[in-house]
């Protein structure tokens, strides 16, 4: 099988490194050779994460090229069209229909970005938009949840059969976290459905 290469970007405090985890030990539990990359940045203070996993037959690096990504995806709808040439020609981007006001423009540094629709479609053809947090917020009722309903949802596009995504979450939150738990696979279903 080729390496198929996922770029997931947002900023911090959304989830995106858990989600990656999340990812990784599902394609590892399924078999496959697995490689992983994240970078912070100022993620705790609102700042851009990326995180890369990349998963097949053999992985000789964790780093997906600009342009090689199989799969983006994006906790808002900026972080895809800053990201969007990450995606490989063919690929597919799944989004989040959620728009974050950077810190840059709350604070009138700088202006907010214009027609972000056309934008997004210019940038990213293929895109499937999830309605993760208000998926998030009114039908399991904790915001926190956003980054499992895009797991639901990109669970959708990949080889990966589901039992193994649930598998890898149950590893993850085990422990102090395993309260969760449920919240999280409704979370993931309803991705799962949306998509």
């Amino acid at each position: 099988m080729k390496t198929v290469n996922v770029s997931l970007v947002g900023v911090g405090g959304q989830g995106i490194i858990l989600t990656a985890d999340m990812l990784a030990k599902a394609a590892a539990l399924a078999g496959y050779e697995v490689k992983k990359s994240e970078i912070h940045g100022m993620s705790q203070r609102g700042g851009s994460v990326t995180s890369q996993v990349r998963f097949g037959s053999k992985v000789c690096s964790p780093i997906v090229q600009v342009g090689r990504s199989d799969t983006l995806v994006a906790f808002d709808r900026l972080e895809a069209i800053r990201n969007a040439a990450e995606l490989a020609p063919d690929g597919k981007a799944v989004v989040a229909n959620v728009d974050l006001v950077p810190i840059t423009v709350s604070s009138g540094q700088q202006q907010a970005l214009p027609d972000i629709d056309a934008r997004l479609r210019e940038a990213l053809p293929n895109v499937l938009l999830v309605d993760a947090m208000k998926i998030a917020v009114e039908e399991v009722g904790n915001e926190r949840t956003m980054n499992m309903v895009l797991a639901g949802a990109l669970s959708k596009t990949l080889p990966i059969d589901e039992k193994y995504w649930i598998e890898a979450m149950h590893e993850l939150l085990a422990g102090r976290k395993a309260k969760l738990i449920p919240a999280n696979e409704k979370a993931f279903a309803l991705g799962r459905a949306a998509v």
